[in-house]
């Protein structure tokens, strides 16, 4: 069916996107990636970049001044931004993230309010779900909102925040009743000006060094009742939800950074010489090379056919399987980035190894694709679940 968007068959719309967005990755975000990693600064002339080229927040929907792109080309702008630089891709990736609960949830009001200033550029979207201790355990958290009058005070911390400090806005899940776990929690609106809202310090990482990662901290942050998403109580189920759709965009981001370490790996065997002839020559590296090509083909296919049916759901379809192909997809292309830039670390052999050539970034910046918004073990048990349910 046409509707499924078939990945065997991309539309020429879709893969003139494809060309269009590796084309601004090559001009203006590649250069800039090395720098971006080595001084762990956010990219604001690569956000500038993709707002210009409005590749920023794809999917925002055209009723709001956004792009209106579907599921699968937000995956091919986020693969493409990442195949050149994974830190700058969560610029798309986490826009959809921290929007996805309101453009599931929110009221007509809500929408209106916030989802145009991210559709300008005007404003950056992150979501902020974990804590301390509350990691794959989301529903343990401890951060509460409390109902007074016309407003509602939060008082917590959040861990892990992609792109914190830089983003305007932030959805933020609380428990409005503790006693009832999982359907005690609700989701907000947080605004960076809010008082009582404040930031630690950057974490340091490992990887995606130029998108900052930091705590939130709310004390006694009273903020407008009409800022909640949904009902009462249905924070939790509003973030699952919100995940069986963004789980596909670290799907893309995987991909991409495993695409970017295969086409350097590819041209280096070409050129480098040993006994005499190209690397490339010898059996051993081409079988590197051909199930490096091959699994990630296979986990691309498999996103894509994720984001077909994460366009559908969106669309008020029910669809069984999304979270099952959610979480596979995630699962797979990230399992298969790590062992994907592995191998180019491999291929390059010392000069893998340095950071003068890209595959030791794209390595350690592959690593968190198999931990953040669930890790792989949970996706796991989540695809488990699913078929046995």
């Amino acid at each position: 069916m046409t509707e499924d968007f078939p990945a065997f068959a991309l539309s020429e719309e879709q893969q003139a996107l494809r060309e269009a967005v590796r084309a601004l990755a090559d001009d203006k975000i590649a250069p800039r990636a090395a720098e971006v990693d080595r001084t762990a600064e956010f990219p604001w002339d690569v956000y500038e970049a993709l707002v210009k080229a409005d590749f920023h927040a794809v999917h925002i929907p055209d009723a709001y001044g956004g792009a209106g792109a579907d599921a699968i080309a937000t995956a091919i702008v986020i693969e493409e931004v990442a195949r050149a630089c994974a830190s700058s891709s969560l610029i798309p990736a986490v826009n959809k993230l921290g929007t996805v609960p309101l453009m599931l949830a929110a009221p007509a009001s809500l929408k209106e309010r916030y989802l145009p200033p991210v559709a300008r550029g005007d404003a950056m979207f992150s979501y902020a779900l974990s804590e301390p201790e509350a990691g794959s355990d989301a529903a343990a958290m401890r951060t509460r909102a409390v109902s007074d009058g016309d407003s509602y005070v939060l008082n917590g911390v959040k861990r892990w925040i992609t792109n914190a400090g830089v983003s305007k806005f932030y959805t933020v899940m609380a428990a409005t009743d503790p006693s009832a776990g999982a359907n005690g929690i609700s989701a907000f609106v947080v605004e960076d000006s809010d008082d009582g809202f404040s930031f630690g310090a950057p974490e340091h990482k490992l990887g995606i060094k130029g998108s900052p990662t930091r705590e939130l901290y709310f004390d006694n942050c009273a903020i407008p009742a009409d800022r909640l998403i949904g009902a009462e109580g249905e924070g939790f189920k509003i973030a699952l939800r919100t995940l069986d759709h963004t789980r596909i965009t670290i799907a893309a981001q995987a991909l991409g950074i495993a695409q970017g370490a295969l086409d350097y790996a590819l041209g280096y065997v070409k050129e480098r010489r040993q006994f005499g002839r190209p690397v490339a020559d010898f059996q051993g590296l081409q079988f590197m090379l051909a199930d490096m090509a091959m699994r990630l083909e296979a986990a691309r296919q498999l996103t894509y056919a994720a984001a077909a049916k994460s366009e559908r759901a969106m669309a008020g379809e029910h669809v069984e399987d999304l979270t099952f192909f959610s979480s596979a997809c995630k699962c797979l292309a990230s399992d298969v980035a790590m062992a994907v830039t592995t191998d180019a670390v491999q291929l390059l052999g010392g000069y893998g190894y340095v950071s003068d050539y890209p595959v030791e970034r794209m390595m350690r910046d592959a690593k968190i694709t198999q931990i953040y918004e669930g890790t792989n073990q949970i996706q796991r048990m989540v695809m488990a679940r699913q078929l046995l349910k």
